[in-house]
């Protein structure tokens, strides 16, 4: 799923292509993306891309007033064209969701892969009208993300664990699975730390953490092409998504928890004094 680092390299790679170019048409492949009528998606043909900004893991490209506004979910992403066929797409054909076409010739194809289609595209004229930008929590490379705030945030959490609360959009927008395992491993704290549990010291080397985390990553998507963003981004991983692998850090073998319809990694030297998370839904140390 592209979070934070991703989306904003995504947002800064279409400021670069779209910004002054003028839509010429929408094509929708899949309906289902869709999730808002009003304005229809019809209204964007003819205006003009006057900016691209990013809230939380949203991309939103301001045509005119009139917003674009894309969630990547967790399969979804964008593919753009320096010379996009000006075909019509056959509805339902393939990972195809949406295509947007601008006056040069360019544009991009939102896609997503996979039967579970949660890629979602908003036509709103305030970004504020979408509800996942309505809830978003503070933005962790803001001047608002203080150790103060992060106190707050962590505080306010009780007793739910470090993982989710990091992973919680209301709460601190952008961050999602992967980026939350690299935090907590470079921060060496158990995912299933009661949150509110953090002495000082922990709890500012992990504000530390997440800023420098993000900012590395974000520094390393800066300059790819949007179709090099998701291999830049497994290659830099250091436990997430390397179960089985070798912790880089101390040489212990990485582990996973998994979940419904997520997994988490771990490295159990780094993060949880040598003990086994318990791989079921609602896991405790084992004793």
């Amino acid at each position: 799923m592209p979070e934070l680092p991703e989306v904003e390299a995504l947002a800064a790679f279409l400021r670069e292509k779209a910004v002054g170019r003028v839509v010429a048409r929408v094509d929708v492949a899949a309906i289902s993306v869709l999730k808002t009528f009003d304005p229809p998606v019809t209204a964007l043909g003819g205006l003009t891309v006057t900016g691209v900004a990013r809230h939380g893991k949203f991309v939103d490209l301001d045509c005119d007033g009139i917003h674009l506004i894309i969630h990547l979910a967790r399969a979804g992403w964008l593919r753009w064209s320096d010379t996009l066929s000006p075909k019509p797409p056959k509805p339902g054909s393939g990972p195809l969701a949406l295509r947007v076409h601008l006056d040069d010739g360019s544009g991009f194809d939102l896609t997503e892969a996979g039967t579970r289609k949660r890629l979602a595209v908003y036509v709103a004229r305030d970004p504020a009208e979408v509800p996942g930008i309505a809830r978003l929590g503070v933005d962790p490379l803001s001047d608002e993300f203080t150790v103060d705030r992060l106190r707050q945030i962590l505080t306010d959490a009780k007793r739910a664990q470090i993982k989710g609360v990091l992973r919680d959009q209301s709460v601190i927008a952008g961050i999602g699975n992967a980026y939350s395992d690299e935090v907590l491993h470079a921060a060496r704290l158990s995912p299933f730390r009661p949150a509110s549990s953090l002495d000082d010291d922990e709890l500012a080397a992990l504000h530390a953490v997440i800023i420098d985390e993000l900012t590395t990553a974000l520094k390393r998507a800066q300059g790819l092409a949007a179709k090099d963003l998701k291999d830049s981004k497994r290659s830099s991983m250091r436990v997430h998504g390397r179960t089985g692998e070798t912790c880089p850090v101390c040489g212990d073998v990485v582990r996973e928890v998994s979940f419904a319809d997520s997994s988490l990694q771990y490295c159990p030297t780094c993060q949880t004094g040598g003990k086994i998370l318990a791989d079921r839904r609602m896991s405790k140390l084992l004793k």
